[in-house]
């Protein structure tokens, strides 16, 4: 059996170097290594419509954003099959046959979920399709047969139910999906990289990112307001490194060879680091310094987006080739779990025979 990758992104808005540190940078490396066999990289819209079923515009419009931020970092549709899951109407079945092995006390008990409803405030106004979530997940992940799943940490209770539920299917039907591995970033700081407000989490509704496609003076000017060490007042006052937000965005960005660059007098981070906490170095240093680390990173993005968006219509042949390849795979998973599941009756010739010889 093959490697395969499959991940992907909500279209609820651009992407933002949460994302970018967190998956996309790491899809890049991987789509190059050539270590696996497909890699499919999915544009997740009809689960970005379950909790935003009354505001649909908002999906159409933003598929075409994740488009141009996957292609501008890298992605390449000769290597990665990039298609959007709406198009994928096997995915929609899979899952509804998946429902059938969860209880509704699994979903209530899945972290991710029950944190996401506290963000949303739904309450008890849960819509269904975004409850069942995770069997959504199990059914894309599945339908390729993944083997490996690069997400961010938050996504761990998510791949433990889409195991589960390979499991139990294979244990009921006979062994037919593929189990997949959970590949993490490895570099710490990237596991969640927090908001520029120094909130846990950089998300597009708490309007706390820094985005791919953004202007080198709208980085700049995030950069230089971030979230630091409060009661770093004075250069000379001690820093506190640890939940200091530009430090954590130079663990995620910085290399050494960045300070031979743009300031030559430290040699690597931990110097940078052991010079705040001792006093006599200011924010807005180590902002700057940030600030050259991350346009030198984001200016390369910002360049292919620009040649992308010239040929919109090319996108979009990319996005559709790359469906119609998808949706063959995932026919193909589909009609294993309904032979698996014997609901395959027009196939099972002897089905078929034994209810003619039953009947004559």
């Amino acid at each position: 059996m093959g490697k395969i990758i499959l991940t992907g992104d909500r279209p609820t808005g651009r992407l933002h170097v949460g994302h970018y540190v967190g998956s996309l940078k790491r899809r890049v490396e991987l789509q190059n290594s050539g270590e696996f066999d497909d890699i499919y990289i999915m544009i997740a819209d009809a689960q970005a419509l379950t909790d935003n079923a009354d505001n649909p515009e908002k999906i159409r419009q933003n598929i075409i954003e994740v488009a141009l931020d996957y292609l501008s970092c890298g992605l390449d549709p000769e290597k990665s099959t990039l298609f959007i899951q709406s198009q994928i109407p096997e995915l929609t079945e899979l899952t509804f046959y998946y429902m059938n092995l969860v209880t509704v006390s699994r979903l209530q008990r899945n972290p991710t979920v029950k944190s996401e409803i506290q963000m949303r405030n739904f309450e008890a106004s849960i819509p269904v399709g975004f409850f069942t979530y995770p069997i959504s997940q199990a059914s894309d992940i599945t339908a390729f047969k993944a083997t490996t799943v690069p997400v961010g940490e938050d996504q761990l209770p998510m791949l433990e139910q889409t195991k589960e539920i390979v499991r139990k299917f294979n244990s009921v039907y006979g062994k037919t999906l593929v189990e997949p591995e959970i590949l993490l970033p490895d570099n710490e700081a990237c596991l969640r990289l927090p908001g520029i407000d120094g909130k846990a989490k950089m998300s597009k509704s708490l309007g706390n990112c820094i985005y791919l496609a953004e202007d080198e003076k709208e980085v700049q000017k995030k950069v230089m307001s971030m979230y630091t060490d409060p009661n770093h007042i004075r250069v000379q006052d001690p820093g506190q490194v640890e939940g200091n937000t530009v430090f954590t965005y130079l663990d995620a960005f910085c290399k050494d060879e960045h300070f031979a660059e743009y300031l030559p007098e430290y040699a690597n981070l931990d110097e940078l680091k052991e010079h705040y906490t001792r006093g006599g170095l200011g924010d807005v240093k180590v902002k700057r310094f940030l600030n050259a680390v991350l346009q030198e990173e984001l200016a390369p993005i910002r360049a292919r987006r620009k040649e992308y968006e010239k040929d919109i219509a090319y996108v979009y042949d990319i996005l559709k080739a790359g469906s119609e390849k998808a949706q063959k795979t995932a026919a193909k998973t589909l009609e294993e779990v309904k032979a698996a599941m014997k609901i395959n009756y027009f196939e099972d010739e002897a089905l078929i025979q034994q209810h003619i010889k039953k009947y004559q």
